[in-house]
């Protein structure tokens, strides 16, 4: 097939797309991705691609377009203008291409509006559209402080409305948002699949740490107001006086109020690292008795499933999470680590408590990475993903 890929986010920055275009592209598939200029999540373009420089690349066997985007720097301002740059950039350079693809596959993170030029690049060559879900909007914003009455909010809930009922076939990470689709949009649910994410096989070779007499804690991903790490960050002082090392790796909009927090509470436990690249990422986790999984106490971020607990189980990691919803069934189905409430550091303190006098962590070691493969593993996700790109 030859796959049109629309996503505002493609590597350099730290999103899973890279890998499922590269995964497509092994299978023999012509694939080609219209996508920004890397600035996330800082807001400041990489290096290299600065001027307008590689703006065509083939990476891992994967053509890949980038349009001219405005950066996200910082405040709302810039963040409005990055959001409405690449719809209408992509749509131009899609113009351009003049190449006959057999279907789109929109890989849909914030903003929806990314997706408006696979829609219409659909509509137009009269080719099937396959979106894959992975925040949802406009409740996503909600999460984000935006209230539900407010004119922006209705806004974007009718270009919401617009894009969901465009595409041929909507792809969900977690099985919380069937029942939002069908019930806000009043989309069919036939148009509806689970499809899981699955964690990229860097992570499946990563060794397990042997006890010691410090326990360490890892948590990896984005630093936002969504994944209250700050939750982690408290638990700490809690801890401060206990056989305990906490290792934050990731950056985002929080980091700095994170950092600021811990040195006025003279946290000596709690190490940042920023944000590195994804080859670094097996080293954290090898010195990782267990992994951290928080997000905020929120009904819409309780639906979905973060990718990182892909990650974690893969690398057979046991979890200590505060976290509520599609995550916290995850949690206890696999039965791999300890759960609490979400933003709830009183009881993430105690759970770590338990897992230090835990007598069975080979346990949750094998549970983890058994469930994962039966569940999350990429060569399911990859068949499944291209029966449904195969709609003709």
């Amino acid at each position: 097939m030859k796959i049109l890929v629309i996503c505002q986010y493609y590597y350099p920055e730290p999103f899973r797309i890279s890998d499922i275009c590269e995964g497509l592209a092994e299978r023999g598939h012509d694939v080609t991705v219209v996508t920004g200029v890397p600035n996330y999540p800082e807001g400041i373009i990489y290096k290299g691609y600065e001027g307008g420089e590689n703006r065509y690349e083939v990476i891992g066997g994967v053509n890949v377009y980038r349009c001219n985007t405005i950066p996200r720097k910082t405040g709302a301002f810039y963040r409005i203008l990055n959001y409405y740059s690449y719809p209408r950039s992509s749509t131009k350079l899609i113009n351009k291409l003049n190449i006959d693809f057999d279907v789109v596959f929109i890989y849909q993170l914030s903003p929806i509006m990314m997706a408006k030029a696979g829609i219409e690049y659909a509509k137009s060559h009269q080719k099937p559209c396959i979106l894959y879900c992975l925040d949802l909007w406009p409740k996503s914003l909600v999460a984000g402080g935006l209230r539900e009455n407010s004119i922006i909010y209705k806004h974007y809930h009718k270009v919401s409305a617009s894009i969901y009922n465009s595409v041929d076939k909507i792809l969900i990470t977690s099985q919380s948002f069937s029942d939002y689709f069908v019930n806000e949009f009043g989309i069919d649910k036939s148009k509806i699949e689970y499809l899981p994410q699955y964690a990229e096989e860097i992570f499946e070779n990563v060794s397990q740490k042997e006890p010691g007499a410090v326990f360490d804690f890892v948590f990896a991903g984005n630093i936002g107001t969504a994944q209250s790490v700050i939750t982690i960050v408290k638990a700490a002082e809690i801890l401060i006086d206990e056989p305990v090392r906490f290792h934050i790796v990731g950056s985002g909009i929080e980091l700095q109020n994170l950092q600021k927090y811990a040195d006025e509470h003279k946290l000596k436990n709690v190490t940042f690292y920023g944000r590195r690249p994804l080859e670094e990422m097996p080293e954290f986790y090898s010195m990782a008795d267990a992994m951290l999984l928080t997000l905020k106490s929120d009904p819409v971020l309780s639906m979905t499933l973060p990718g990182k607990i892909q990650s974690y189980m893969a690398a057979g990691k046991p979890i200590i999470a505060a976290i509520n919803g599609e995550a916290e069934k995850v949690m206890k189905e696999s039965n791999c680590g300890f759960c609490g409430s979400a933003e709830n550091a009183i009881e993430l303190a105690c759970n770590i408590r338990l897992f230090i006098k835990h007598k069975d962590v080979l346990s949750f070691v094998e549970n983890s990475r058994a469930y994962y493969e039966k569940h999350f593993n990429k060569e399911s996700f990859m068949c499944e993903l291209e029966k449904a790109l195969n709609t003709r």
